[in-house]
């Protein structure tokens, strides 16, 4: 991921500062999340709006509530598989009642402070998972592009795309071709945008440009392609669940699908969250609180028939880029979604389907980082490849729910090592004015990253930390990437951590970014 310049702390700037700097960050959030909000909606089989509603709670009520203030929430990639699932399989209707009892379980989870507990899932685990969403988006998004509609699951996507090329005639312009151009369009002008784009306008999202793109390639050309549905009034967006919706949350099947929401929205806001903390230097995460935040915000979602909302890393990071400094950034955002949505929604009606077919593809093919996995492999062996891999494979061909459990019980091979031995000792103490020590000795493992968490969270941000790892007999890959996450992020915060010359497994660590 490329880092931003950190913004200055919210506490060393005053209000007319703050202010300037939350509103201009604001605007490029905006550009960003427009074409997201639709083209995600479009991706997951419900109307566009529905996808802009859910951008608006996410800026106006979760940022107002957020635990991670620069965090920006709303409907994620991540989640468009498996809502696509949902209203093919048991309609529409039934998309807020699941979202309503998933955001109650975020809400407990926050209140029971379950938050550090999401951060143990294997980054092997989250990176598949996400992999194969990559996939299945760019292979339902295919289809669009083709003027068709997205097969009812990501198999058969994948086998009709042969079927799909062969259909196109070059010799004419009809649906298919005009539909296909604006696509490619839209593609080629965000890949030449962010290969090619001018350091002054490095905050303009190619998103937006894509689409705009698409958009007057349409319309100076006349092609007959499928326009966005966008209702005259947002109040027409909303849908609250019947009575009988409720009803039928009784069946096992909906609550366990419920679970997977919750679970899956939980772990990736949670994980971008840890992801934007490296990013600046301001207020850090509070876990706990951001994932009741995210409770709230689903629950809403929920009651008026809006997509699921995640904390979502690509509008994050452009908020942090585009010097934002406090919440009040991504309040604004939803604002601005709000106000464009009630005063011009005339101007979605404009824009191709294609054209967010476009932006889709090259957003799904971004979250197919194979990076990622020779990182695990070059530097924690073959297990941690395999259970990518595995995750990868399993969502791709099954479901996202069953590829993420595949996952999750292929981790706990790493524990067989050390099931006699699989206590852990966390120690800290203070050496001095501004010098503190963290010990630790045992075995570390997914399962002790929230006590090992915890004391990381709390050492201070200043002078010098001492990480004694000597009394280490295991380091698996989950803690390894945790700690070498906060050594880079108290590194950006010029913080001197030390590792003894004889650390155990002071060498992975150092090669990660420790001093």
């Amino acid at each position: 991921m490329t880092q931003a310049a950190a913004p200055s702390p919210a506490g060393k700037l005053g209000f007319s500062t703050i202010l300037s700097r939350d509103l201009i960050a604001s605007i490029v959030v905006f550009l960003v999340a427009m074409p997201l909000c639709m083209g995600i909606a479009v991706a997951s089989g419900v109307p566009a709006e529905r996808g802009l509603v859910t951008g608006i709670i996410g800026g106006i009520v979760v940022g107002a509530l957020a635990g991670s203030p620069l965090q920006v929430s709303g409907p994620a990639a991540g989640l468009a598989v498996i809502v696509f699932e949902i209203v093919a399989k048991h309609g529409l209707s039934m998309l807020g009642p699941i979202l309503m009892v998933a955001g109650l379980i975020q809400l407990l989870a926050g209140a029971a402070k379950l938050g550090n507990w999401f951060r143990a899932i294997s980054p092997a685990v989250v990176h598949g998972m996400l992999a194969g969403i990559g996939v299945l988006i760019v292979a339902g998004q295919f289809h669009v592009l083709f003027a068709a509609k997205p097969r009812a699951n990501g198999v058969e996507n994948l086998t009709a795309i042969p079927a799909a090329l062969g259909g196109v005639s070059f010799s004419s312009l009809g649906a298919v071709e005009a539909a296909l151009a604006v696509g490619l369009v839209t593609i080629g002008s965000i890949i030449a945008w962010e290969k090619f784009r001018p350091a002054k306008l490095k905050l303009v999202p190619g998103a937006l440009l894509g689409v705009l793109a698409g958009t007057f390639l349409a319309a100076i050309l006349g092609l007959d392609v499928q326009k966005i549905a966008v209702p005259e009034s947002i109040a027409a967006a909303i849908a609250v669940p019947g009575v009988a919706d409720f009803a039928r949350m009784a069946d096992p099947g909906l609550l366990v699908t419920a679970i997977a929401v919750a679970f899956i929205a939980s772990a990736e806001t949670l994980l971008s969250a840890a992801a934007v903390d490296r990013m600046h230097d301001g207020e850090r995460t509070k876990y706990n609180k951001e994932l009741g935040a995210q409770g709230v915000g689903n629950m809403l979602c929920g009651l008026v028939g809006a997509l699921p909302m995640t904390g979502v890393i690509v509008r994050s990071s452009a908020n942090v880029q585009a010097g934002a400094v406090s919440r009040m950034s991504t309040i604004f955002h939803g604002l601005w979604i709000l106000a464009f949505v009630a005063l011009l929604p005339f101007v979605l009606r404009q824009v191709p389907s294609a054209a967010l077919a476009g932006v889709l593809v090259v957003t799904g093919w971004k979250l197919v980082s194979l990076q990622h996995v020779r990182h695990l492999f070059a530097r924690y062996g073959l297990l941690p490849a395999l259970i990518w891999g595995a995750t990868f494979v399993m969502v791709v061909a099954t479901d996202l729910l069953t590829g993420v459990l595949v996952g999750m019980a292929l981790s706990l091979l790493e524990l067989i090592p050390n099931l006699k031995k699989m206590r852990l000792k966390v120690f800290q103490r203070e050496l001095g004015p501004d010098e503190s020590e963290i010990r630790l000795e045992g075995a570390a493992t997914f399962i002790q990253l929230p006590k090992i968490a915890k004391v990381l969270d709390g050492a201070p941000n200043n002078g010098r930390v001492k990480l004694d790892t000597r009394g280490l007999t295991s380091l698996d890959h989950t803690v390894a990437e945790a700690l070498s996450d906060w050594l880079k992020g108290k590194a950006r915060a010029g913080v001197k951590v030390e590792l003894p010359p004889a650390c155990a497994f002071g060498d992975r660590l150092r090669a990660a970014g420790a001093h």
